[in-house]
């Protein structure tokens, strides 16, 4: 195993539902096959109607919160008002493309909700590259059993508390199937009257 991407593990998946998105993340840090920590958190509030997921390289994670919040606060005192989830995906992408030559090793997933209440998906490869989606996202180790599972189980128009329950179960059979990700995940519920966290018990071993 010689990706960087895969070296510290971690998994990420993104569904959007009526007036409501929801992303969820494995709990896992590691270094390969040796497990460091259980308490890894990859989904970041960059305010009320939108979430930020980080995968890769742990200390590009930190080195890209650090700095997407520092362009966040910088934009509402420059524009007074927040930004909008797609502007901010083009701002990921231009600040991931900029360091083409010598890039983050991560690969964020948005996901927000815009002014009318309606999802916004959208995953990028670590150059920027992105990728947008009305129904779901995946990034991380885990990605191709997540691909399976939410083509499986995931229907559009599900309201909080199914969607929950979907991605909820598509990321559990995709860790179960993944020895770099897993230990427990958390699971992140955005709607227009706020965000729900809820953390979800999985296989420790």
């Amino acid at each position: 195993m010689t990706d960087i991407l895969s070296y510290n593990g971690g998994t990420i998946v993104a569904m959007a539902g009526d007036r409501c998105v929801a992303i969820a993340s494995d709990r896992r840090l590691g270094v390969q096959y040796t497990t460091i920590a259980t308490d890894m958190t990859r989904v970041f509030k960059m305010h009320d109607r939108l979430l930020l997921g980080l995968t890769g390289l742990a200390t590009d994670l930190t080195t890209l919160r650090n700095l997407f919040n520092f362009r966040l606060n910088l934009y509402k005192m420059r524009e007074g008002r927040l930004i909008k989830p797609k502007t901010f995906a083009n701002l990921v992408s231009s600040t991931l493309y900029a360091k083409r030559f010598g890039p983050y090793f991560c690969e964020p997933v948005i996901a927000g909700l815009d002014d009318e209440g309606n999802p916004f998906l959208c995953a990028m490869d670590l150059l920027g590259a992105s990728s947008n989606d009305d129904s779901f996202v995946v990034c991380g180790t885990s990605a191709e059993s997540l691909l399976g599972t939410c083509e499986t189980f995931y229907q559009p128009g599900l309201g909080p508390d199914d969607l929950f329950e979907t991605i909820s179960q598509c990321l559990l059979s995709a860790l179960d199937r993944d020895c770099l990700s897993g230990w427990g995940a958390e699971v992140y519920i955005l709607t227009p009257s706020g965000i729900t966290h809820k953390t979800l018990k999985a296989r420790m071993d």
